[in-house]
Order: structure tokens, then C-alpha cells, then sequence
């Protein structure tokens, strides 16, 4: 095509080109985006044309167009979120355990990524939340068309774009990660980077260099990069927000001044914060190139970076909420947290009047050709942006006397004490910037801020992972027998069975070539029995081998011998009952409170159960009232508990990805739970047939076990009569202390405690008579006294009795 090879006199970096270049295309060595009012290219796509044109040329090339993936990555354990389009299909389709949607594919995949916080709306370029056009294959070697894929994209730059070749740049570079490895081909259009596609070929996890079994095309193009080259866009925000960016310019009032920015746009990229080491001498070169101070080239530059960011924010923000994610203080939250507080800052320090949820809107209309579901969840989003609102008012109010607390006693505020500040308060760098000017002083804040706090956090939490990781002591050897055959997947009432022994372990482990009997795992605890007249004790697995633990040693029970078992049905029965239970609540919770309520862990005991959910406040006897009901409804209404094995990608395609509720569940086929209209998740606990044999649920109580996650604790079945019973008998103590009907407990327990307040710990004369005969109608009694006394039930009567004694005291001591 008359490209030819070189390397590049400034960076050596080596590339082809098709005319007489001595320098690649990066905009370091060729001079800057030179596309800006004169692109060379001869189709103008507005942003959403580009993936309808770019799906449209690939679909005629034999590719299948599918629909994005969420951007919270719940199918893969070890990401939050999706920062690339093959994240999607990591990392069962890459290793070739589980089938693609479709081979080859192309996918507009929103992904989002908090390395360059700092960078956005300075550059022009730079994002949180992007879409990553993403072309993929995966195959193996006999059918690897490395040149074709490569041919497919030069013509959706030729074609799709209408570039001239005389126009493309493309260079040679390499990528390694996890374990493989492959050439690579960037490329780039004067200055701007388009997209590459990596040829991911080798396996070098052993350090040798090994073909793959399957070979994986790994193309991500911007979708945001493309639109704005074919607008020749002062930046690329224009083009890809236009409606959010104007509606701000017409709010705040921020002009942009085309002669300027023309002149400073080309030489932006100069700004990366990543790639300079002294951001402030980089400020004063591109003031120097376009003629103006580093001063007046801020004044004018930093408001319209601030309104660009909180238009880029709050489009991320947008897609998170919208695919079920929560701002918070811990996890992937966090970084959600931080460019919401960093828009909010803005809005906030230029004064202007802007609201998030109604960007969020006008985000969610502009993209409603290409994602419509972004639409489906506006009234939660607006929620939630509710909360984050008042609770940075909050944070903004409590830091302000912390601040000016520091700044009085002259301590030094360095780049360490401002992430410090940040992480542990959510004070603002702005916020302490604003206060020390307040009194006169001034305090530096790294450029890089939100990238030092993203990636600080990135590493505490891979720590605490580490730390946290719960693995059994025990390790035995099996490397001897196959994987146990599981029998209780099937049907949860059966109890007996006859199996052969594999081998015993230090007299006191047996391994079956089958079992019904279920081990400790997904939060369940694990069946108890017995297995040829021996106790069965506990029940673990280590990798795919069931592990039986005697209560003693195996009395004469040998290796080949066939044993009788039995499984203690109550236990089975009741275990079942709350883990059916579970789904339950998690679909009613979903139901009711919205898209972002996540199962964030549970655990099934014998004696109750809890879940922990994802949502932003506590939960008010209210709601906990009506979560409670529905849930009964549904126990009533004998719902159907379907349990089938599905094909991995089938069912995602199928039920989605919200089947990920208690985790990653590894293998080709999962085991589908369908509580039939109201809950589907990927399970391999014991569960009942139909809901009715739950009996009844009853929710014991709700705390926020952390920032962002609320726990219920619950009891049924057998487990709730008993916990009614319990009940009862507590409020009818309470009642025979007090002296007072069952329902005027309540209003006697406020009498009582309000006059203990006066009388123990303020010292003043009261009367220890209790004489309120208030009813109380409005819900569960025992939950309104633990709530009254912030106690828990079972120390009711046993608070009740001391303040009692010490009122009574307390006003003898008076007379």
C-alpha cells in the first residue's frame, strides 16, 4: 500500500508511514493534535454515528455486533470495574473454558478508569468513562487470520473515516499481561492516537515464550477519540457530550474564546500530568508557545476544564449508578465517590447552579440511540446523587473546623497530610485551599491529587485482600482421587444414600466417590450425619474433592468398603430453608429499594441467617416492614424454585449478569436458581422446591455494617416459630415489669427511659411512677423498644430491669 518502516528520529520508537516522515505519530514528536477545524478526514460522524457506522462496516466484514457489557465487572474476580472491551470476556472466554457470545465480535463497551482523573478536562482528551469500540476473535491457530483482522481495521479508516493512507501512521509496539503476550499496532492520525489492536499469541507464564491454544484479537478503538477527529472539535468534549456541554455554557456562563483555545488545544496533550515531571514548567512552555503568561493561559483555562469534568463525571457516574454500582468509602465505590466529590467541588467553588441529575438526563437522552437502558434507572440515580449531595454538605461543613483547626496550630498540610485528609475525612483539596486562604495562607496541591488517592486506595485494598483471604489451615493430601461426584445439587431432601470409599486420612477423614451430604461453602453451613455408624462432624471441600470429618476415628471403615449414609434432615431442612429465604429477601430488596442493591455476602446458619446488601442509608422499621411482608407474599403464593445447570454464556445472555449475586462462580455450566418473576442466581447451595416450604420469614433486625452496605438478619421456618416464640415471651416479661398491657410497652419504656435520663444523669426529681398507657399500633413492638433502649432483644428485659432499679435508687437517694 506504499507504507514504509522507520524509526521515529525523536522517541525511536519504529513505524510505518506512507509519506516522507521522520518522526512517528505521537503528538509529543509530530508536533501536537493537528486535526483541529482541518480534519483530514472526509466523513463527519457525529458520537453516536460512529458506532452505528463502525457496527454496520464490521457487520459486512462477518463480525457480530453485541450489546455492551455493565461496567461493574461481577463475572470477573478480580476487577471492579471494566477498563477495557476484553475485560468482558475475561477470563473464561480467553482461556477457552467457556464459548464467546459471538466469533468474531464487535462491541461498544463503556469502561471506566481513575489513572487520569487529573488530566480530565485539561487535555481535551483525557476520561473516567469512556467507550471503547472493542474488535475481538478468539481462535485457534489452524483458523488465527492475523492479517485479515489487521486489513479489517485499515479499511474502516480508509472507508469508515475516509482517511487517505497518506494520513495514518501506524506503530509497532508489543503488550504483555497476565500470563500472554502479543505484538501490537497502534495507530494515529496527526497527533491523535485512533485506537490499537493487540495480537495476543504467546503464553509466557512459564518465562518461554509458548504459541496459545487459543489466540485472542484484542482491538479497543475510542469511540470518543473518532468523533471528535472527524468534528475537527476544540476538544473532544464538544463532540462527545454536546448537549451536556452547551447546556452548561448556557448555566454557567464560561465562553469559550476560540482564538485562544485554537492556539492552546494543539499543544494540550503537553499537560498529561502522567507524562511531564514538572507540570508547572509544562504550564509555562505551552504559555510561551501561544504568547500569553502561565497566569492568564489558567485564568482562562481551569473554569472551562472545571465545567468539561463535571460534564465527563457525571456521564460516568451516569452508567455507574445505572448499572447497579454505589458511591462509597470502600472497594470500587470509592472511586465513584471521588469524581462525584470532584464535580461537586466545582459546581461548588465557582458557585454555579448545576445540577447533577439534570446532566444526567440530558446524558442519558443524547445516548439513548446507542443505550437505552440508561434511561430505566434516572429516578434511583437521582436518589442516590440526592444522598452523595447531602452527605458532601455534611463533609464540607465538618471539614471546614477540622482545617481551620490545623491551619491555626501552623501544622504543615504537605502532599501526604492532603491525601490523609482526603481518605480519612473526604476533605477536598479545594476545601482546604479555600480555608487557608481564608487566613492568609496558601497550601500546594499536587496536580496528580485524585491519581496519589486512587491509586494509594488501589493498593490498601489489595492489601487487605491479601490479608483477608480466608483459605482453610487444613491441607490434605488428594492429589491421589478424582473429582467427588455431587449428588446434592439434585434434590435437597434426600438424606440417604450408599456410597463407596475412596481413602480415609489419618483415621478420621473420609473421601467418598459420591455424596449427598453438602459442605461449608457460598456462606451455607454443612450438613451433619452419619456414614456406617460413625458421626459425620463437618463436611468441607479442597478443590473438587468432598472432605467427610469423623467425630471420632473411623471404627474399622476401610478404603473400597460400601457405606450406608444419612443426613440429618432438620439440619438439611432448616439450612435449605434460610438459604431459599436468602434469594428471597436479595429479590424483594432489589425489587423495592432499586438496581443497586447488590448482595454484598450472607451467611445460613441453623439458628438464623443474614444478608448484607448494598443501599445508601439505613433501612427504617418502615421499609423493613414492607420488605418483610412482600417477602411472605411470596413464601404464600407457593412460588416454583427451579434448579437447572446452564451453559456459562448462555446465561448471561439469558437472566444477565445480575446472576453473580453471591460472587464468581467458576466452570463452563452454573447452576441456575430461579425463584420464578423474582430472583435468578448462580448458586450451589441447598434450596427448597417451591417457596412455601419456607414457611415464614421473619426479619430479626438491620444495622450498617459499613459505608454503603446495610445487613438484615432473619430467621425461617422452624427458626422463626422459635424466634416468635422468643419474641413473645419477651414482650410479655417487659409488659409484667412494667406493669402494663403487651402493646403499651413502647410508651412505658420512653416513660422509663426518659425519667431515668432525668433522674441518673442529669440528677433531677422525678417521680418513679410510670403511668403512660399509650398503644402502640404502628408495627413490630419489640423492634420499637431494642430501638428506644439501642439494645438488641434478647438484653430487653435485662435493660429494662436496671434502669428500673436505678431509677427507683436514684430517687430514694433524692428523698
Amino acid at each position: 500500500m506504499g507504507f514504509e518502516r522507520k524509526c521515529c528520529a525523536n522517541c525511536k520508537t519504529f513505524f510505518w508511514t506512507a509519506i516522507d516522515s521522520e518522526v512517528c505519530g505521537n503528538p509529543e514528536c509530530s508536533g501536537g493534535f493537528r486535526f483541529i477545524d482541518k480534519s483530514p478526514a472526509k466523513k463527519r460522524l457525529s458520537y453516536i454515528e460512529v458506532w452505528q457506522q463502525f457496527a454496520s462496516h464490521f457487520k459486512k466484514l462477518g463480525y457480530t455486533p453485541i450489546r455492551r457489557y455493565p461496567v461493574a465487572s461481577r463475572w470477573n474476580p478480580t476487577s471492579d470495574f471494566v477498563a477495557a472491551s476484553i475485560y468482558d470476556f475475561q477470563p473464561y472466554v480467553v482461556s477457552g473454558e467457556v464459548e464467546p457470545p459471538a466469533n468474531p465480535l464487535v462491541v461498544p463497551q463503556f469502561c471506566l478508569r481513575f489513572n487520569d482523573i487529573d488530566n480530565v478536562g485539561i487535555t481535551g482528551a483525557h476520561y473516567t468513562g469512556f467507550v471503547m469500540i472493542g474488535q475481538h476473535a478468539f481462535m485457534p491457530p489452524d483458523k488465527w487470520k492475523q492479517s485479515d483482522y489487521f486489513r479489517d481495521i485499515h479499511s474502516w479508516l480508509r472507508d469508515g473515516l475516509g482517511l487517505p493512507n497518506e494520513e495514518i501512521t501506524y506503530h509497532e509496539d508489543a503488550w504483555a499481561g497476565g500470563g500472554n503476550m502479543g505484538p501490537c499496532i497502534e495507530y494515529f492520525s496527526r497527533g491523535l492516537e485512533l485506537g490499537n489492536q493487540v495480537y495476543m499469541t504467546y503464553d509466557v507464564s512459564s518465562g518461554t515464550p509458548k504459541e496459545l491454544k487459543l489466540k485472542v484479537l484484542d482491538m479497543g478503538m475510542g469511540q470518543e477519540r473518532n468523533a471528535w477527529f472527524t468534528g475537527a472539535a476544540p476538544t473532544s468534549y464538544e463532540t462527545t457530550f454536546p448537549t451536556v456541554v452547551r447546556k452548561l455554557q448556557e448555566i454557567t456562563g464560561v465562553k469559550v474564546e476560540p482564538q485562544l483555545l485554537q492556539k492552546f488545544l494543539p499543544y494540550s496533550s503537553y499537560l498529561n500530568v502522567d507524562e511531564v515531571e514538572n507540570i508547572d514548567k509544562a504550564w509555562e512552555t505551552v504559555a510561551e508557545k501561544i504568547g500569553i503568561t502561565a497566569a492568564e493561559l489558567k485564568k482562562t483555562v481551569l473554569p472551562l476544564s472545571a465545567l468539561y469534568s463535571v460534564a465527563e463525571h457525571s456521564r460516568s457516574i451516569l452508567v455507574a449508578l445505572s448499572d447497579g454500582m454505589l458511591p462509597s468509602n470502600v472497594a470500587g465505590g470509592y472511586n465513584l465517590r471521588v469524581i462525584l466529590r470532584r464535580a461537586l467541588a466545582f459546581i461548588n467553588s465557582y458557585g454555579w447552579q448545576v445540577e447533577l441529575p439534570r446532566l444526567c438526563e440530558l446524558h442519558a437522552e443524547y445516548l439513548k440511540p446507542q443505550f437505552p437502558e440508561l434511561n430505566d434507572n434516572l429516578n434511583e440515580v437521582a436518589e442516590i446523587l440526592a444522598v452523595e449531595k447531602r452527605k458532601f454538605a455534611e463533609t464540607k461543613k465538618r471539614s471546614s473546623q477540622i482545617v481551620q483547626h490545623l491551619l491555626t496550630r501552623n501544622e504543615e498540610i504537605g502532599s501526604e497530610k492532603l491525601v490523609e485528609l482526603y481518605d480519612s475525612n473526604g476533605i477536598s483539596p479545594d476545601t482546604i485551599k479555600e480555608e487557608a486562604k481564608k487566613l492568609g495562607k496558601d497550601v500546594a496541591v499536587p496536580d496528580n491529587f485524585y491519581a496519589v488517592v486512587a491509586e494509594r486506595h488501589e493498593s490498601a485494598q489489595k492489601a487487605a485482600a491479601a490479608t483477608t483471604a480466608t483459605t482453610r489451615e487444613l491441607k490434605l493430601d488428594l492429589s491421589d482421587l478424582p473429582a467427588t461426584k455431587v449428588l446434592y445439587y439434585s434434590d435437597y431432601t434426600v438424606v440417604n444414600f450408599a456410597a463407596t470409599i475412596l481413602k480415609i486420612i489419618n483415621d478420621t477423614y473420609v473421601i467418598l466417590d459420591q455424596t449427598y451430604f453438602y459442605p461449608t461453602s457460598g456462606g451455607q453451613e454443612h450438613d451433619i450425619g452419619e456414614m456406617g455408624g460413625c458421626e459425620v462432624a463437618d463436611v468441607f471441600k479442597q478443590g473438587n474433592v468432598v472432605v467427610h470429618a469423623l467425630s471420632s476415628n473411623s471404627r474399622g471403615l476401610k478404603a473400597g468398603q460400601k457405606v450406608d449414609c444419612r443426613i440429618n434432615w432438620e439440619r438439611r431442612q432448616q439450612l435449605a430453608q434460610h438459604h431459599t429465604a436468602t434469594h428471597i429477601l436479595n429479590g424483594v430488596c432489589r425489587k423495592m429499594l432499586g438496581n443497586h442493591v447488590w448482595q454484598a455476602g450472607a451467611a445460613k446458619f441453623v439458628d438464623k441467617a443474614r444478608i448484607d446488601i448494598t443501599h445508601y442509608e439505613q433501612l427504617s422499621e418502615q421499609q423493613l416492614q414492607q420488605v418483610e411482608e412482600e417477602a411472605n407474599k411470596i413464601i404464600a403464593a407457593d412460588v416454583p424454585v427451579h434448579k437447572s445447570f446452564v451453559p456459562r454464556t448462555e446465561a448471561e445472555q439469558k437472566y444477565g449478569f445480575s446472576i453473580y449475586q453471591g460472587g464468581v462462580v467458576p466452570g463452563k455450566l452454573l447452576r441456575i436458581v430461579d425463584v420464578q418473576g423474582l430472583d435468578v442466581e448462580a448458586c450451589g447451595g441447598t434450596h427448597l422446591n417451591h417457596t412455601a416450604e419456607v414457611g415464614r420469614i421473619r426479619i430479626l433486625r438491620s444495622s450498617k455494617i459499613q459505608d454503603g452496605i446495610v445487613r438484615l438478619e432473619y430467621v425461617a421456618g422452624k427458626a422463626e416459630s422459635s424466634a416468635a416464640a422468643e419474641k413473645e415471651k419477651i414482650i410479655a416479661e417487659s409488659a409484667k415489669l412494667l406493669s402494663c398491657e403487651p402493646n403499651q410497652v413502647p410508651g412505658r419504656v420512653e416513660e422509663l427511659f426518659e425519667k431515668w435520663k432525668a433522674a441518673v444523669k442529669k440528677g433531677k426529681q422525678v417521680s418513679p411512677e410510670l403511668t403512660s398507657i399509650a398503644k402502640y399500633d404502628e408495627g413490630d413492638v419489640l423492634a420499637k423498644v431494642t430501638e428506644i433502649l439501642r439494645t438488641q432483644p434478647e438484653n430487653v428485659t435485662k435493660t429494662i430491669t436496671r434502669f428500673l432499679d436505678e431509677l427507683n435508687l436514684a430517687t430514694a437517694e433524692k428523698k
